[in-house]
């Protein structure tokens, strides 16, 4: 099930700005997955024939897990990585007609350097 906060139709940039308003928990990461090709050349690719997209932008981070005696233990990623998603996995949340998928952080499977 999606969760939705907001509505309208907002930019890239305002969808960010929006996404500020959630500020993950703990070692929580909210990440929006990177569109899908759609067109090669002058090809357009049906969605039938379109795997899913396996990559995300970091969005936010929580301030990070805690350990026993109740100390913060920094997150790894921080906004603005491109990370590898797991197949499977993560809460669905729609903020402002944007779609995001929130994480923790052990859930990620890699950090992408381009």
């Amino acid at each position: 099930a999606v969760k939705k906060i907001g509505s309208g139709n907002i930019s890239t940039m305002a969808a960010k700005a929006a996404a500020a308003r959630l500020k993950p928990l703990f070692d929580r990461v909210l990440v929006q997955r990177v569109d899908a090709v759609k067109k090669i050349g002058s090809v357009y690719i049906p969605d039938s024939a379109m795997a899913k997209i396996s990559e995300g932008h970091v969005v936010a981070t929580g301030p990070g897990g805690r350990n026993q005696a109740g100390e913060t233990l920094p997150l790894t990623v921080k906004a603005g990585d491109k990370v590898l998603l797991p197949e499977y996995g993560g809460d669905k949340i729609e903020l402002d007609s944007t779609e995001y998928i929130m994480y923790r952080e052990a859930e990620l499977l890699g950090v992408l350097s381009d």
